[in-house]
């Protein structure tokens, strides 16, 4: 007490747990995964369904819970960047609203790629001050990344998940036979993400990408390689992201690829998917850390021809300068008030920049400009 002046302090600590569930042929009826305890038997749940996957397993997926004697309403969410927004939310906010759910047992779920589950999740954070979700991510950027944290979110005035919340789902079930209708250039944008982890955290990672990447991708992961690539790769997400959930810490090594890519996908949202986003940031972050004798040639030279070996397509031509500066001066903002780039110093191992300069930057992009293009010379003019 000081003078008149009086304070009272709250404290409260809530633990969060979650599951994170491998469950191969999840709608199979005989699979009762998605009948977790404690939920009501029967009941009702709200159901968001991506488009693309009603399409190809709607029939099983309504199937599933007919079979289960559960009253489920499916909504259909458009799919792609451009729906994650606040109209398509608030849109999902009154279908949910003419179906009532409990607000603790009859869990949203939410089945689909990232895009759904951000928007899902943070329909689930805002509805009655947060009701229960489960993701069932049905691509590989949703299996490796964006359905196994906290984050949820939808993008706002022209800014990629600027308005959100950190909402823990009730669990996240992964059933990568989702993954066999996975188009291939989308298949590959989740490849993006394992190398990310790849490049920056799990050198292990980076040579089993090298030794088993290309057969993984053409198998769709089916195969025993593939599934220890995909076991890695999350395991290696979520020992990242447990121990620093609401991002207390602000130094985040998965934020490897997460800076200039934020400027990239705004500008050029119809052109670049988020991966190939992140991939031509982690080859600039790349760049630029060998510049700075940071990272060893050798190791840079290993990073493009995983890149190229994988069949991974790039539209280099992106590249702006002026346009990725402006995306890093964003991000200052974003990590309160320092650059915070995470680059690595060899495969497995980073540091954290917060002196990056606009000429080193163009230095940076040029040099990837001439090596994109010496790679795609006929053999006969090298």
């Amino acid at each position: 007490m000081n003078g008149d002046t009086v304070r009272w302090q709250v404290r409260e600590q809530r633990p969060i747990t979650y599951d994170v569930i491998k469950a191969k042929h999840l709608f199979h009826p005989d699979n009762r995964a998605l009948l977790l305890p404690g939920l009501r038997e029967g009941g009702r749940r709200f159901v968001v369904l991506d488009d693309h996957v009603a399409l190809l397993h709607g029939e099983a997926i309504r199937a599933w819970f007919t079979h289960h004697e559960i009253d489920a309403r499916i909504a259909i969410f458009p799919s792609g960047e451009e729906h994650k927004t606040f109209d398509s939310y608030q849109e999902l906010l009154h279908e949910l609203d003419a179906f009532p759910i409990h607000r603790r047992d009859e869990p949203i779920i939410a089945i689909g790629g990232g895009v759904l589950t951000d928007v899902v999740g943070f329909a689930a954070a805002s509805y009655r001050r947060s009701v229960p979700h489960i993701k069932v991510p049905t691509t590989l950027m949703g299996y490796v990344d964006a359905s196994i944290g906290i984050k949820v979110g939808i993008n706002f005035n022209g800014h990629k998940n600027r308005l959100g919340s950190f909402e823990p789902p009730l669990a996240v079930f992964l059933d990568k036979t989702f993954l066999r209708t996975v188009p291939r250039r989308h298949l590959l944008n989740g490849v993006c993400e394992i190398i990310k982890l790849a490049i920056i955290r799990d050198a292990a990672l980076f040579e089993q990408l090298e030794a088993d990447g290309v057969r993984s991708i053409t198998a769709f992961f089916a195969n025993k390689a593939g599934d220890a690539i995909l076991d890695r790769a999350v395991g290696g997400m979520l020992e990242e992201l447990t121990p620093n959930l609401y991002e207390d810490t602000l130094e985040r090594k998965v934020d490897f690829g997460h800076t200039f890519s934020y400027g990239l996908e705004a500008r050029h949202q119809h052109r670049l998917l988020h991966g190939e986003a992140v991939l031509l940031d982690i080859l600039v972050s790349s760049g630029l850390a060998q510049q700075r004798g940071l990272l060893a040639e050798h190791e840079l030279t290993r990073i493009f021809s995983l890149v190229e070996c994988l069949g991974i397509e790039l539209d280099t031509t992106v590249l702006d300068v002026d346009s990725i500066w402006q995306s890093l001066l964003e991000r200052i903002e974003h990590r309160n008030g320092k650059q915070r780039v995470p680059v690595p110093t060899g495969l497995g191992q980073c540091v954290f920049l917060n002196d990056i300069t606009h000429q080193e930057l163009e230095i940076a992009v040029l040099a990837l400009h001439a090596r994109m293009t010496a790679s795609h010379e006929p053999a006969l003019e090298r």
